[in-house]
């Protein structure tokens, strides 16, 4: 019972009064006065959609590139690299002990103009590109340096449950190397894959630092317009409706995948 009302204390009750905001009128500060759609006609009738499709196609961009990325990485760490396996795990863990911004500031001087990469191709060769720096492309690169360990470890995971015997057999019974990833071992690590693509999609969906630290604010993501909502504009009803606009349509989408694979084989039940 203790743990049942930690729950609707720490994870129900917020959503609630986000929930109940939604339908209170513009700029006011009490869930206590007479509910309006008011606020979701004003989003309907607005241009927040462009920021919500902004941030969801980066966010669908980021998880492909990133299955690109970690399916070889997550391989290699669970058979080849053996017992230095371990060190990159490691390294790849170290970054999250680091705030997001820093990390984030840290691409800033990497990309900037006559700065470390830049700043070294042109004293060494003699190149001199243009910066990337507060572009799409800087965005994007943020995000999957940001949000790769959430893909890597789980997949890593789904890999690893990956039996020998069942390679094994495959192999004897004359499967080729594309049969085998095919048949057997994408199957078998879907759990794991699973689990990567849903955990980076949804923080990826909430991403707000790249667009701002590394793109320059040359997009507008729908956390953006959230944040400005309860902050400068102080209508927090209009940052509620937004919110859970986006719950719901990440929701969906989710339930959307979901449907589409076995869930309790994708869970390990059977």
């Amino acid at each position: 019972m203790p743990i049942i009302l930690l729950l609707l204390a720490g994870f129900v009750a917020p959503l609630l009064a986000v929930v109940a905001f939604s339908f209170m009128p513009e700029r006011s500060f009490s869930i206590w006065q007479a509910p309006t759609l008011q606020n979701y006609e004003v989003i309907f009738n607005s241009t927040n959609y462009i920021s919500f499709l902004w941030s969801l196609g980066l966010a669908t961009v980021t998880v492909l590139i990133l299955a690109v990325i970690c399916y070889p990485i997550a391989y290699g760490l669970t058979y080849v690299f053996g017992k230095w396996a371990m060190v990159l795990m490691l390294l790849f863990t170290i970054p999250l002990f680091v705030s997001e911004n820093v990390r984030l500031y840290g691409w800033v001087l990497f990309l900037i103009k006559n700065g470390v990469l830049l700043g070294t191709m042109k004293s060494l060769f003699g190149v001199d590109l243009s910066s990337i720096l507060f572009t799409k492309t800087a965005i994007i690169i943020g995000m999957v340096y940001v949000y790769f360990p959430f893909m890597l470890f789980p997949m890593t995971l789904g890999v690893s449950m990956v039996p020998n015997e069942a390679r094994d057999a495959a192999y004897d019974l004359g499967a080729s190397r594309w049969q085998v990833f095919k048949e057997i071992e994408l199957p078998l690590a879907m759990p794991g894959i699973m689990i990567g693509f849903l955990l980076t999609f949804v923080l990826a969906v909430g991403a707000i630092a790249e667009a701002k630290v590394v793109g320059g604010q040359q997009i507008i993501p729908i956390t953006h317009d959230i944040e400005i909502a309860f902050t400068y504009a102080q209508n927090w009803p209009l940052g509620a409706a937004l919110s859970v606009l986006l719950m719901i349509v990440v929701g969906a989408l989710v339930l959307l995948v979901l449907r589409r694979f076995d869930l309790d084989r994708v869970l390990g039940r059977r």
